[in-house]
Formats: C-alpha cells, structure tokens, sequence
C-alpha cells in the first residue's frame, strides 16, 4: 500500500468518526470501529497493544476516577458551590455582581470536578435563577454561566487537560499549571465584559435587595474551595507530590471535611461513588478506543503528513484553520471526540514550529473551550438550554458574542507568545 493510500485511508477514518458520533453513535463506540477496522484493514493490529498498554501504565491514568469521585464528593458535600454563593454576598452591592458571582462560582466548580459540561448543568440552575428574579436582562444571565462554565477546559483538573495528557504522552502535571495563565486571563476578561456591559446599560443588571448576610460569614463559610485548590496546584508546582497524589489528597479532604460538617453521609457518599463508577467507565473507554485510532492514525502516516503541511505555514494562520476545524466539529461532535480528532492536528502544528506538546494541549482546550459556546450548536449554551428553560439557547447566544473578543484576545496570546503557556509549567 503506498504512503498516499494510507493517507487516504487515515483521513477517511477520522471522516468516519465523525459522520458516526454525529449519528449519535457514542464517542468510545465510533473510535473503536474506526480504529480497529483501519488497523485490520493495513494488517497492523498488532501495533495497538504496545500503545494500549502503555496507557494501561501511565500513573496519571488514575486521575479519570480520581477527579471524577472529587467532583462528586465537592457537590455532595456543598463545597463546589460555595464560591458562587460567597461571591453573590460579596459582590450584592455592585451592579453586575450576580453575573461576576456566576463567572466566579462556575470557576470554583471547575476547580473540583473538571467538567465544563457539568458545570454548566449544576451552576445554570443555581446561578440563573438568583439574576432573573432579580430582573437581570436573560442574555447577560446566560451568558455569564455559558462563559464561566467554559472555564472547566483550562482549570485543573479538567478532564480535557488530563485526555490530553493521556493520549499525547504529556504530563498532567504540567497541563494542570501551563492551563492556570490562560484560565486567570480569561476570568479577567469575563469580568471585564460584565462590569462594560452593565456601565453602558444598568437596566441589564439592576441591583437586588441587600441579603442579610456578612462578607465575613460567606467567607468563612468558602474556604474549603480555595483550600482545595491551593493544595492541587502547590502541590505539582512546587514538586511535593504527583498530579494523582494531589488530586487523592483533596478528595481525602473532600472527604474528610465533608464527614465532619455531616455534609456527606452514608447515602450521599454512595451516589457520589456510583455516579463516578459510572463516568469512568465512559471516559476510560473513550481513552482506550482513541489510543487504538490514534495508533491507526500513526500507522497511516497521519502526523507526518500533517507535519510536512504545517511547515510551511505561519503559526497564526495554522492556529485559524485549526480553530476553523474545531469550531466545525463542535457542531457535531462533543468536546472530548473534538480533541482526540484535533490532536495530530495539533501536535504537528506545534512541532512544526518548535512548540512542545504542552502548549498545543493549551490552545487546543482553549479553542475547544470558543467551540463549545458557538452558535448554533454550542454545547454548553445547548445544556444551559436545557436545564432553564426560561432561557431559550439564542437568548444565550446573543449574550455569549459580547464575550468572545476577550476570548478569542486570550488565544491570540497563546500563539503570539507561546511562553504564556510555559510560564509556571516550565
């Protein structure tokens, strides 16, 4: 078979995966036909058990279970939600505040379960009501949690950083902390669309009754979300212990707090478990079914390809026909499906302009990230949908286009000044 024909083959296996996930086939399912056909089809198959148990291996494989069970357990136990109200009582007397509470308290919600979905789902109905009883315009409701939630793609842990990591031999570890610039730069610019939006129309944010609450109790009362998250990420940064050794520990505090508060209990702590049980089976075996196509993808010749594509176009316009590419498939497929597609995209734009592999897997979340609130099909506007309906997606996606200058400002510097990533990571 000649290099052109297995080129031909690798490109019509992603094509395929795509058409099958669009097909509502599921993620894991449509990696492994591609995958394994392709393998069989070039008489390769036994290529993919090297890469496969290779993953088997990896350390960081344990972090899919580990932060999933410390999403759940920071639910159960109200942690996870506390900065959200924190905020609201902190920020009650500026104009905006519930929306930059909402930004804030969809960031502390990534920051435990790494889920920009799953943020969307929980901190819609916890944040959007509170801003339209208070007469906030829906658009900015919306938006501010479509565009908080986003966050779950750069803050640690989130799950798309840890795939990353997986699937392209790259540390946690070091995704965790190279994500942080990006993730603080666009919670800055959320702010900034807020407190601009509201200054050129105070209608869309009038303020609410005063609660009667102190600043000092909702302080009180948050901490062990800024205490988890300190110990994440100082933990990796200062080289203390592993990227799964952190994210054990809080889950043991997680635990540990939530038990003495007699937030967890016996029944709370079993559907925290069965739940995370039942995600991880669902992310594993994505993991594993992308292992085996991107083994097909290597044996066809996919990267080189795509290595010898990129070199002879600059890193800017590459990162625009990359993020063409992604805001596609996130008409189609979800954000995970979208990664492990964009991946030798990505990590031949990267080596072919002497960029390692940790600041691909940072503009590729961010781009996921701008993928996953576009009309008409964006994800987390689609969740949002769902969960309030009061709140129709093109109310929230009306919102969503005062935020995307920021944003798309945030991916601007990643690729202007690749260094942005490497900051902390090293």
């Amino acid at each position: 078979m000649t290099s052109e024909g297995m080129g031909t083959a690798g490109l019509a296996a992603m094509a395929a995966v795509v058409l099958l996930t669009a097909l509502h086939m599921p993620v894991a399912l449509s990696l492994l036909l591609a995958g394994a056909a392709g393998l069989a089809w070039a008489g390769a198959l036994d290529s993919a058990w090297g890469p496969l148990a290779g993953l088997l291996r990896t350390p960081d494989l344990l972090l899919v279970p580990l932060v999933l069970m410390l999403g759940n357990a920071a639910f159960y136990a109200g942690f996870a939600t506390r900065v959200h109200d924190a905020s609201a009582v902190i920020l009650q007397r500026r104009r905006g505040g519930l929306a930059m509470a909402a930004i804030l308290g969809c960031a502390g919600f990534a920051a435990t379960s790494g889920s920009s979905v799953g943020c969307a789902a929980t901190m819609s109905r916890i944040a959007m009501p509170a801003m339209l009883g208070a007469g906030y315009d829906p658009r900015l409701a919306g938006a501010s949690v479509a565009m908080g939630s986003t966050l779950g793609a750069l803050l640690p842990p989130s799950m798309l950083l840890i795939a990353w990591g997986l699937l392209s031999g790259t540390p946690v570890g070091a995704m965790f902390l190279a994500g942080l610039p990006a993730a603080v730069l666009s919670l800055a610019g959320m702010a900034a669309v807020v407190l601009w939006w509201v200054r050129h129309d105070a209608e869309a944010a009038p303020l609410p009754q005063p609660l009667a609450i102190a600043a000092g109790a909702a302080l009180r009362a948050v901490w062990p979300a800024p205490v988890l998250f300190a110990i994440l990420v100082g933990g990796i940064f200062f080289g203390l212990v592993t990227a799964p050794g952190a994210v054990a520990i809080c889950l043991a505090a997680t635990l540990a707090f939530g038990v003495i508060q007699q937030r967890l209990t016996a029944g709370t702590l079993w559907l925290a478990l069965r739940e995370s049980l039942r995600q991880a089976v669902s992310i594993l075996l994505i993991l594993f079914a992308a292992r085996l196509f991107l083994t097909f993808l290597d044996v066809a010749g996919i990267p080189a390809m795509l290595a010898d594509g990129a070199a002879g176009i600059p890193r800017p316009v590459a990162v625009l026909l990359l993020g063409l590419g992604c805001a596609v498939l996130g008409l189609l497929v979800e954000p995970l499906a979208m990664l492990v597609l964009a991946l030798p995209f990505a990590m031949a734009l990267a080596g072919a302009h002497g960029l390692g592999p940790v600041w691909a897997g940072i503009v590729l979340a961010k781009l996921a990230e701008v993928a996953m609130i576009l009309p008409p099909a964006g994800l987390v506007v689609i969740v949002i949908d769902k969960a309030i309906r009061a709140v129709p997606a093109r109310t929230t996606f009306a919102g969503v286009e005062r935020f995307l200058f920021p944003d798309l400002l945030v991916l601007a510097a990643l690729v202007l000044f690749p260094g942005l990533a490497l900051a902390i990571a090293g």
